[in-house]
């Protein structure tokens, strides 16, 4: 359900740092939200010299962007302790600064999102859905989850 892009500039990212970073988004989703971790997705996209810009001018100190697309449905509050949340983690992973970390979260309407095949649920509907799926895909992201 939720898609995070990790968008970084002015550093290269070894393997093992963005495996922590994906590890530190999903598990921050899942603590905060109780939503499965198999639903998270983590995407990196890196940024050459020259191809991002503040004030219209290049951005020279490395920046880490987190774009997450989640589910509508959640309180504010919630979603204020994501947010810090991820910040937090990213913080940690990346060892970047504060003011280098940059987090947004944009709320998608279920009944507009396909996952697994499967149109997604309301927040809140995750069991149901579930146990709606195929068998096959059961046993599929329950092998996700429990990895």
């Amino acid at each position: 359900m939720p898609t995070y892009t990790v968008t970084y500039s002015g550093v290269i990212l070894s393997s093992d740092v963005k495996q922590m970073i994906a590890q530190g988004i999903t598990s921050t989703h899942n603590k905060i939200t109780g939503a499965n971790s198999y639903f998270a997705q983590v995407i990196f996209k890196e940024t050459h010299a020259g191809d991002h810009f503040m004030g219209g001018k290049p951005v020279l100190e490395p920046q880490i962007f987190l774009h997450g697309q989640i589910r509508e449905g959640r309180p504010n509050a919630l979603k204020q302790k994501l947010i810090c949340g991820l910040r937090d983690q990213l913080m940690i992973d990346s060892e970047f600064q504060k003011d280098q970390v940059w987090v947004y979260l944009v709320d998608l309407i279920p009944a507009q999102m396909i996952e697994y095949g499967e149109v997604l649920p309301e927040s809140g509907g995750e069991v149901e859905w579930f146990n709606n799926l195929p068998e096959q895909l059961k046993d599929k992201l329950s092998a996700m989850e429990n990895r």
